[in-house]
C-alpha cells in the first residue's frame, strides 16, 4: 500500500506561482512513476504531468507546457509540480497519484494509488 499526501495549494493571482509537492510513504520511492492530475468543478479528471521511476522522462498536457515543471526526489520520497504563470482555468483540485513500476502513463486508470487532493485557485 502506498500513501500519498499533497500540500502547497492556495490562492494565488494570476500570473504567480505555487509549488505543490507529494509525500509518498509504504514502497520503494523509486519503483513509482508518479503523475499529477486536475479536477476543476463540473468537469473531469484531467492528467497534467507525469515523470518515470528515476525522473529521466517528463510529460505534461499541451495547455501547461512551458509553465509547469514535474520533478522528483527519491532520497526524499517526494514528488514537485512548480506551477508558473498560473491562469485561472488552473483552478482545481490537484490530485497526485502512483503507478507501481510504471511508465509516466496519462492515463487515470494506469495509477494504482491517489493522494487527497490539494485545491489550487488562481484569481483573475
Amino acid at each position: 500500500q502506498v500513501h500519498l499526501v499533497e500540500s502547497g495549494g492556495g490562492l494565488v493571482q494570476t500570473g504567480g506561482s505555487l509549488r505543490l509537492s507529494c509525500l509518498a510513504s509504504g514502497r520503494t520511492f523509486s519503483s513509482l512513476a508518479m503523475g499529477w492530475f486536475r479536477q476543476a468543478p463540473g468537469k473531469e479528471r484531467e492528467f497534467v504531468a507525469a515523470i518515470t521511476l528515476r525522473g529521466r522522462n517528463t510529460y505534461y498536457v499541451d495547455s501547461v507546457t512551458g509553465r509547469f515543471t514535474i520533478s522528483r526526489d527519491n532520497a526524499k520520497n517526494t514528488v514537485y509540480l512548480q506551477m508558473n504563470s498560473l491562469k485561472p482555468e488552473d483552478t482545481a483540485v490537484y490530485y497526485c497519484a502512483a503507478d507501481l513500476y510504471g511508465t509516466g502513463s496519462a492515463a487515470a486508470e494506469e495509477y494504482d494509488y491517489w493522494g487527497q487532493g490539494t485545491q489550487v485557485t488562481v484569481s483573475s
